[in-house]
């Protein structure tokens, strides 16, 4: 634990470079309340959608949560995720 506490604290206000694919991870929350008649498949009743950072973005989140300054390289898709 000390050991991982002088390391978080040596991160502190640094500058990471981050290289990778950022990514939105897309979680559909619902409930399912019946069984497709046709396959063993739940039918989900949609509540909400929620998007968070995936992959390398992820990555510059917890790093700035760390306390260090994160510098990302990536590309973005060309899609509605990307936009």
């Amino acid at each position: 634990m000390i050991a991982e506490n002088k390391l978080v604290e040596a991160l502190r206000n640094q500058r990471v470079v981050i290289v990778g694919d950022v990514m939105l991870d897309r979680y559909i929350v619902g409930r399912v309340e019946r069984m497709s008649p046709e396959a063993p498949v739940p039918i989900l009743i949609h509540d909400r959608t929620v998007n968070r950072l995936g992959g390398a973005a992820n990555v510059a989140l917890n790093i700035r949560e760390l306390g260090s300054n994160p510098i990302i390289f990536s590309y973005i898709g060309n899609d509605a995720a990307g936009d």
